[in-house]
């Protein structure tokens, strides 16, 4: 039962190794430990407090690119409605242009027909006075061929100017 119920003597000397391990522990161990504890424990709250700038910022950054999209959406709304306005002007300025230069190429070809019926007119009627010129001569011809005919036909003339 020596263990249960320990002598004086070794219970003095377990309590002067007991202060001697305090003593040198104390001495030598216990401020560096300390200190390795302060600085770790200041660590850590370093560490915490960056941790929670860090997740401002994050909370920030997220923010201003949220801001960011809202203004690039806006802008690239505006500029397809721009694009289309621009599209619709474009479209109707080819469309009235394309009505002007189709009208332009009507009256054009409306100009040059009648130009060419003229033409055509004119030409028509020289040959018929050409036609008419060549069958008045040969009936003439054949009328006048005879000197008695002639003399009528001449009678003829003279009666109808003095007529007029």
């Amino acid at each position: 039962m020596e263990l249960l119920v320990p002598e004086i003597g070794l219970v003095i000397f377990q309590t002067i190794a007991f202060l001697l391990l305090m003593f040198v522990l104390a001495k030598f161990a216990w401020k560096p430990v300390l200190a390795a504890i302060k600085e770790r424990e200041h660590n850590i709250d370093e560490a915490l407090n960056k941790a929670e700038l860090a997740k401002q910022e994050m909370v920030r950054l997220a923010a201003q690119n949220e801001e960011s999209l809202k203004g690039a959406r806006a802008e690239r709304d505006l500029m397809l409605k721009e694009a289309k306005i621009l599209k619709d002007s474009i479209i109707n300025e080819a469309k009235h242009q394309a009505q002007t230069e189709g009208a332009k190429l009507i009256e054009k070809a409306r100009i040059e027909i009648e130009n060419q019926k003229k033409a055509a007119l004119a030409e028509l009627k020289d040959q018929v006075s050409s036609l008419s010129i060549d069958i008045a001569e040969r009936v003439l011809r054949n009328q006048l061929a005879d000197k008695a005919k002639q003399q009528d036909f001449v009678a003829d003339l003279l009666k109808d100017i003095e007529l007029n």
